[in-house]
């Protein structure tokens, strides 16, 4: 593998999705939202029998997020997993002024789950970030890389893998 293609995010309406992804977040489309695809060999192929959706793929950077709209079979969920479940998933935005970043987005009517966290401590140490939502209740976050101490991180992953090959005890 070399790298990722996209990451996908199924949505409740497309055209509002559209709206807050390129028209608040600033991403930009891949390709134009693609008509209704509902044949009988898209159901298989994305392990959802019955499957009839509708897709777009906007970029940030060098990042692809695809959003889906299912019209059928209906979901069985009215909101996004909560992030302690099992599947659930979120999207970081990575950003160079996360306290710029987030005044903005709250300019635009975007609420977030806090202030901003900061972390100088651990595994994480250097990390700045905050969570928010978009229409659906999807869970998305901005963070601030304000340092990466690499010498610690390489030392810290060579010390796990090197943990992993020693015989575990039952």
């Amino acid at each position: 593998m070399k790298a990722l293609h996209h990451v996908g995010i199924t949505v409740k309406d497309l055209d509002a999705s559209i709206g807050f992804y390129h028209d608040v977040l600033g991403l930009e489309f891949s390709n134009e939202p693609s008509p209704w695809f509902d044949g009988p060999e898209l159901g298989p192929a994305v392990g959802v029998p019955g499957a009839g959706l509708r897709q777009v793929s906007l970029t940030l950077g060098d990042t692809t997020l695809e959003l889906l709209q299912y019209k059928s079979p209906p979901s069985e969920t009215s909101k996004p997993l909560a992030s302690n479940n099992i599947g659930a998933s979120h999207v970081a935005f990575r950003v160079d002024d996360i306290h710029a970043k987030k005044a903005e987005l709250e300019a635009k009517g975007i609420e977030f789950y806090s202030d901003v966290n900061v972390v100088d401590e651990g595994v994480l140490a250097g990390w700045r970030w905050v969570y928010f939502e978009d229409p659906d209740g999807y869970p998305l976050e901005l963070v601030e890389v304000a340092y990466y101490n690499a010498d610690e991180r390489r030392e810290g992953i060579a010390e796990y893998l090197a943990s992993r090959s020693q015989p575990q005890p039952a």
